[in-house]
């Protein structure tokens, strides 16, 4: 495999890669801006919209991940000989050329979430905005959330004279910015100049309309807030806060974005996209881990002592694959636990905890 063109390259070593990305095509090219970077790490990013600028306040993009140690693991670095499949490599790759999401799909435990995470961590591109999809979700909760009923208690008060007033801090006379909070989605379409990272997480749990609903945003990369465009004329710049807990300005009521994020949308495969949203997608089908692989994120999350002490059960986890539904995390909870505990016990744990999960119960 020529390794020349890969800028992520799944070493797991953090590296400045990103930079060597070629601009976008034509069709995928966004304008949003100017981007504005955090000046030495603090917390905020580029405004939406026309333009503006970040502020501190809240857990930037710049900020270390808590998260990291978690879904890479903590002995991390003994694992960085294992590289991912040459699939895999090429998906990621293609989707952060091309600007496109990247549709993972596979069974529970394969690896989906923390593709996102991998790509973050070693091409430095700051906290994972996570967006945990259910049957409940829509799109706007991605987008932003606007809080009526707090400002209507707000000028309620300041109307009955009470100190405070629904003014002030938040962007203009009105005061209507304290009460926007920018999702995951709206957050990623920020105008900068490094793409954010975004997990999409389990889409095919949503309700049948939200795939759909997310075309236009995907294809266009912006998004608009009614609320602030009607007040656009007399407050064309509003202070509103980001997923990261940040400040940012809001222009006119758009936000649009100069680099296009990188969108991992998991699906555990239970049910069929609609042809609108695959042909907007780069698709990776991830396979059950092999022996191989298995060992390396054991090693990762528990270390070699871990890894050498549990090859039987990864031999006997790698077995009932074959013919049962088992996930990767049931095999590091058996490894962990029965580390601490003798035969014949071990082996009353590990079946305990890697149960099948494609019967009922």
């Amino acid at each position: 495999m020529n390794d020349e063109w890969l800028i992520y390259r799944g070493v797991g070593e953090p590296h400045d890669g990103i930079g060597a990305l070629p601009g976008p095509p034509p069709w995928r090219d966004f304008d949003g801006g100017p981007a504005a970077e955090p000046a030495d790490g603090a917390a905020g990013e580029g405004g939406g919209g026309a333009g503006g600028g970040g502020e501190g306040g809240g857990q930037g993009p710049d900020a270390p991940d808590g998260n990291v140690a978690r879904r890479l693991g903590a002995h991390r670095q003994a694992a960085e000989a294992h590289r991912p499949e040459p699939e895999e490599l090429e998906a990621v790759n293609a989707a952060l050329y091309l600007r496109r999401p990247l549709l993972v799909t596979g069974y529970p435990g394969t690896g989906k979430s923390t593709l996102a995470h991998a790509v973050a961590h070693e091409l430095k591109l700051g906290r994972v905005l996570r967006w945990p999809v259910v049957s409940r979700t829509v799109l706007q909760e991605g987008l932003y959330r606007y809080d009526a009923i707090a400002r209507l208690q707000d000028v309620q008060i300041a109307a009955g004279g009470a100190a405070g007033g629904a003014g002030g801090a938040g962007g203009g006379a009105s005061g209507i910015g304290k009460y926007i909070r920018l999702g995951p989605l709206g957050t990623a379409l920020l105008p900068t100049a490094r793409p954010r990272v975004l997990l999409i997480d389990e889409l095919d749990k949503s309700d049948i309309d939200l795939p759909n609903d997310l075309l236009n945003v995907l294809e266009e990369g912006e998004f608009t807030l009614p609320e602030l465009e009607r007040v656009a004329d007399t407050e064309p710049e509003v202070r509103v806060v980001t997923d990261d807990g940040a400040k940012v300005t809001v222009r006119d009521g758009r936000v649009r974005c100069r680099a296009f994020p990188f969108i991992v949308l998991t699906s555990n495969g239970e049910r069929d996209f609609p042809a609108a949203l695959l042909r907007r997608c780069i698709q990776l089908k991830l396979g059950q881990p092999g022996e191989k692989r298995l060992a390396t994120m054991v090693r990762a999350h528990l270390g070699e002592e871990a890894a050498r002490l549990g090859a039987d059960l990864i031999r006997e986890f790698l077995s009932r694959s074959r013919t049962e539904l088992v996930a990767a995390d049931q095999l590091l909870n058996a490894i962990y636990l029965t580390h601490y505990a003798a035969p014949p016990t071990r082996e009353d744990l590990a079946d305990l905890l890697i149960q099948r999960l494609d019967r009922p119960r």
